[in-house]
């Protein structure tokens, strides 16, 4: 029922899917279990023991029952007689937190929900909760499903269920549901969903020769305010896939960095580190309208930042956790940073549509989707794999002195040789773009004598490594973005501070652009609910320090969307007005258009006007 098959994805990774010889398992069809670690049971989920479990469960009971029960196939979509099946839990479930779907392959993509018992009582821990699902070609649902089964999930993985719908044709929408294999009136909404164009489709007839739109999303903070991006987003443009870039929750308890007391969005009174924190977190983030409706209607693909484990992460630590060869500095929650990752990844694996890649090899997320001869989309970790110390407030003197080391590593070596050998992969194939997702700012920004060590800047050799690749390559059409750090910026991709090779007014000697997103919520950096006018002033006196930064904008909250298109990449800025209540009250501020082969932003820079930043050479509409 499973396949290995997604031929889209670089040679340089192997996304783990289910083989034939384990879909007899409906433990091991939930891929929640099968995570963080798939073959280190003991850093997550023996699904053999859990099967075990229920056999015996279902063993015990045959043996009390005179009658005795013959388990002679699990139930199907269509529902089947369990009046007589007690070693499936049968009293009741609800979609609590609607339907998801993510990394979607050319043949299949990942299909999402959450099963909760019905009650105050929950299940036996040795009584699966089985879920069906069905996958049509159609948003009526009419005729067969194209793929179908079922899946057991329980209380070890939060009651979610992850499956991979297999079977589908290229570049083609989809529409799904799930339901309770015991009572097959209780159904899921519908989601829809797409797979992705085959690798050696050409880059014309991708996605039927219509642009590719993909909405870009990070850093959104609860108590800060609605989601209103991604109710936005997912209503009012035409994205055929949603990105998140990191900092998909924050860790933060209630007080600490934001109270939504006022708008009635209130945090727990204690910092995540337990598996039950960051359920309990994802579980709360999963209520807002936006959020499920963005997750209902369109396919993700995602990276985390800092914030889905802990503040400023790097390998060993965070900003008040860090693991040493004395023992471990406890956070406010007293536990180690080591644990607090271990249970955050686990939790994100748990609730989030996407697919575990290679399994004993660390926190490892990063890989590459090749788009047909369109594109490549490569998503890197530069927050939790590999990472050399960051700035963690307490040591920036010292980080600021060791920024410029060559062996510095913002991902670790294995990822950046990967990144790079991506990146030539992907010239060599004759894909017309490279995009990478990524999370923190990656061009210099110097803020007024200031520079975010947490960000690229704190990295440089890394960031010279990446950028002499592309130029003694001749790698062009490469488009990186970012999010991070609450704010919008558009550059265009150059050695910094290099005013010989780069002409900042005509763009000539550029690489490629980078596109920095703002936050769903989280609050500006230049001062929450700063007004746009002091805003804009700082923002000037910024692009006036910084010759590859284009435009800086950083009053409003919202995102940004990337058309893809054989001749031209289109990047569009969406800026919501009020975030106190759930709404669409959003307008464009900014359009920005790279023309294949310039590698750099076409001039004038967004037609010289903007309806909100400083542009430079440009004027305020």
């Amino acid at each position: 029922m499973f396949s290995k098959r997604g031929s889209h994805i670089s040679l340089y990774v192997v996304l783990y899917g289910l083989t034939s010889c384990v879909s007899s398992n409906p433990v091991d069809r939930n891929l929640a279990y099968r995570s963080p670690f798939t073959d280190k049971p003991h850093l997550g989920y023996d699904t053999r023991y859990i099967h075990a479990r229920h056999a015996k469960r279902q063993l015990e009971l045959e043996i009390e029952d005179a009658g005795g029960f013959v388990d002679e196939h699990y139930p199907t979509w269509y529902g089947a007689d369990f009046s007589n099946s007690p070693f499936v839990y049968d009293g009741g479930i609800n979609f609590t937190h609607g339907v998801a779907s993510g990394d979607p392959f050319d043949t299949s993509v990942l299909l999402w929900t959450r099963a909760a018992p019905d009650g105050t009582q929950l299940p036996d821990q040795s009584v699966p909760v089985c879920v069906s699902y069905g996958i049509w070609d159609n948003p009526e649902l009419s005729g067969k499903p194209v793929n179908m089964g079922e899946a057991f999930t329980s209380y070890d993985v939060d009651f979610t269920l992850k499956v991979e719908a297999t079977g589908l044709e290229p570049d083609s929408k989809y529409w799904y549901q799930f339901a309770d294999c015991t009572n097959p009136k209780t159904i899921s909404v519908v989601g829809a969903t797409r797979t992705l164009a085959s690798p050696d489709t050409p880059a014309e007839k991708v996605n039927g020769g219509k642009p590719l739109t993909f909405a870009v999303f990070s850093c959104s903070n609860f108590p800060f305010g609605f989601f209103n991006a991604y109710t936005f987003a997912a209503l009012n443009t035409t994205s055929d896939i949603f990105v998140h870039l990191g900092d998909y929750i924050y860790e933060y308890a209630n007080d600490v960095y934001g109270n939504g007391t006022s708008i009635g969005r209130i945090l727990s009174d204690r910092e995540l580190a337990t598996i039950s924190d960051y359920r309990t977190r994802m579980a709360l983030y999963r209520t807002d309208t936006g959020l499920l409706t963005a997750h209902q209607n369109h396919p993700w693909i995602t990276v985390w930042d800092d914030h889905e484990v802990a503040d400023n992460t790097w390998k060993a630590g965070s900003a008040d956790s860090n693991d040493t060869s004395l023992g471990c500095q406890y956070s406010p929650s007293e536990t180690c940073f080591t644990d607090r990752k271990l249970n955050a990844v686990r939790v994100y694996h748990e609730w989030m549509p996407i697919r575990q890649v290679v399994a004993d090899d660390k926190l490892r997320i990063w890989r590459n989707f090749e788009i047909g001869q369109l594109m490549d989309l490569t998503m890197l970790d530069t927050r939790q794999y590999d990472r050399d110390l960051t700035d963690d407030y307490w040591n920036t003197d010292f980080v600021n002195t060791v920024s410029s080391f060559p062996n510095r590593s913002i991902m670790g070596f294995e990822q950046e040789n990967w990144f790079l050998g991506t990146l030539k992969n992907s010239s060599e194939r004759k894909a017309t773009w490279r995009v990478v997702g990524q999370q923190i700012v990656f061009s210099q920004l110097n803020e007024t004598g200031v520079f975010d060590l947490d960000a690229w800047d704190g990295y440089r050799a890394n960031r010279l490594r990446v950028l002499d690749f592309l130029y003694n390559n001749s790698i062009g059409n490469t488009v990186i973005l970012s999010g991070d750090s609450h704010a919008n910026w558009v550059s265009d991709l150059a050695i910094p501070n290099d005013t010989t090779t780069y002409n900042s007014s005509t763009g000539e000697g550029a690489i490629g652009v980078e596109f920095a997103g703002t936050a769903v919520s989280s609050p500006s950096p230049f001062g929450q609910f700063i007004a746009p006018g002091p805003a804009d002033d700082i923002s000037t006196e910024i692009v006036n320090l910084n010759p590859d930064l284009q435009w800086s904008e950083a009053s409003y909250r919202g995102f940004f969307t990337l058309e893809v298109a054989v001749s031209n990449v289109t990047a569009t800025f969406y800026a919501m007005r009020n975030l106190n209540t759930s709404n669409t009250d959003g307008f464009a501020s900014a359009k920005f258009i790279v023309h294949s082969g310039q590698n750099r932003l076409a001039r004038p820079v967004a037609g010289g006007s903007v309806l909100a930043g400083a542009l430079r050479n440009g004027t305020h509409a």
